[in-house]
């Protein structure tokens, strides 16, 4: 197969927080990245030892495979070619058929994760037979370099080079969602990118959770201040006298005072835990509907190109197979019909390579640019999770900080009652008693005759 042109590399968004990423990005597009054109032949090769006709020369492809080309027509070919004429050629520039992969990606930005679902189309590496604009079959085929899952293209599980992650050790969403995995509820596929929103608002569902059972407590809460006021007010044991009795009154005092406490902890829960819970990212909803949109956009963009490849390179089949009968007429009867047959249909299959190239192009585009979206979005998705984490654990904190609060303040209602309960005396009590309530202290004495 004819090259064609590398895909275009991605452009790296200057996005904060992502400098280290577009930097190992840049190194695997920039620093291997193949260049567009001819790679002249080494000394000793075939282009010095065998004699070819006018205006040929020989060069050898990326893949290292010889090819020949017609300086004056851009025709090329992979067989060596000859004085006769009607010989077979392949159209127009000279460009890899795809794109080379670097640490597991390609240039064009495709990540090079294994297929994990159906919906599967395989390419093959420039020794394929199918050769652009040419109608005479190649060398042996060698092994699939690509698969296209879904529209989008991985390299082939058996040729997969080593990958570097985007953000090595970190498991970061970014280097891990790429392909589509199959719906465990149907027979569909659901995306990479679907299920990181799908968590994104499940955490969104579990915050405003988590914020109805803090407000459940704040009802606990406040019921029982209302009970134990209620109870402060009871006159039973009222009319308890001395030391006893003072304890005894300020322990129904302690409870007034522990409802207020009550009072005050619901308050603080509602303001301070409770309402930063249900008001975080109120839009959030709204924000990751136009992500979704934003990012399923891209991917119908992708299948649109994906599907305008499949027709040119249909239709690239047919114009090979319209020029290979008519170059198998050529030998059997010499024409002048049959040249000009040969020509013009050889120019249809020029023209169909370069739609073909030009649709790859276009596909490889919009694949990169799905990429670069992806690869900013994930991160976004990667740092509001950790953000919302965060912000519930700092609430949270501040939820337990308000119980030991309201627990020391507890302590500190009873602490008078213990005070009053260590000075309770019996002796005491009973002097203050008698001395109030004395009758007499004349004791009775015998009756004389």
């Amino acid at each position: 197969m004819v090259p064609c042109l590398p895909s275009r590399p991605p452009r790296a968004r200057a996005a904060q927080g992502m400098q280290s990423v577009w930097a190992v990005f840049s190194r695997n597009r920039h620093g291997l990245r193949l260049k567009p054109g001819m790679v002249p032949p080494p000394p000793g090769e075939e282009s010095q030892t065998v004699v070819l006709p006018p205006g040929w020369q020989s060069y050898l492809s990326p893949q290292g495979r010889r090819y020949y080309v017609n300086t004056a027509t851009n025709e090329t070919t992979w067989e060596r070619p000859g004085s006769s004429p009607g010989i077979p050629a392949s159209p127009g520039p000279h460009r890899s058929s795809l794109p080379p992969t670097v640490n597991g990606y390609h240039a064009s930005g495709t990540p090079a994760h294994p297929p994990e679902t159906a919906h599967m189309s395989v390419r093959k590496s420039t020794g394929d037979s199918q050769n652009l604009g040419s109608s005479s079959p190649g060398k042996k085929q060698s092994k699939e370099n690509t698969i296209t899952i879904n529209c989008v293209t991985f390299p082939h599980p058996d040729t997969m080079p080593e990958q570097q992650l985007l953000k090595p050790t970190e498991w970061s969403y970014c280097d891990y969602f790429w392909a589509d995995k199959k719906d465990p509820q149907g027979n569909g596929t659901v995306a990479g990118f679907e299920l990181l929103l799908q968590k994104q608002l499940k955490g969104k569902q579990m915050q405003k959770e988590m914020s109805e059972f803090i407000r459940e407590r704040i009802k606990i809460e406040e019921e029982y201040a209302k009970n134990l006021a209620k109870l402060s007010q009871n006159s039973l044991a009222a009319q308890e006298e001395g030391s006893l009795g003072e304890a005894w009154a300020q322990v129904k005092k302690s409870l007034a005072d522990e409802a207020e406490v009550h009072l005050k902890f619901s308050a603080k829960l509602h303001s301070e835990v409770e309402k930063p819970l249900m008001n975080f990212r109120e839009n959030f909803k709204k924000d990751m509907k136009k992500c979704d949109h934003h990012i399923a956009d891209l991917r119908k963009q992708l299948a649109s190109r994906y599907a305008a490849v499949e027709k040119a390179r249909k239709a690239l089949t047919e114009r090979q197979r319209d020029l290979e009968m008519k170059t198998q007429q050529l030998e059997i009867k010499l024409s002048n019909k049959t040249e000009e047959d040969i020509k013009k249909a050889r120019r249809k299959s020029t023209q169909a390579g370069d739609d073909l190239m030009r649709c790859v192009d276009l596909y490889n585009q919009a694949q990169s640019k799905w990429f670069e979206e992806m690869v900013t979005t994930t991160l976004e998705l990667e740092r509001l999770e950790v953000e919302r984490v965060e912000m519930i654990r700092q609430h949270l904190c501040q939820y337990t900080q308000l119980r030991h609060e309201t627990d020391m303040f507890n302590q500190s209602t009873v602490e008078p009652v213990d005070q009053l309960l260590r000075k309770v005396d019996p002796a005491k009590d009973r002097e203050l008693w008698v001395r109030e309530h004395k009758t007499g202290n004349i004791r009775p004495v015998d009756m004389e005759i």
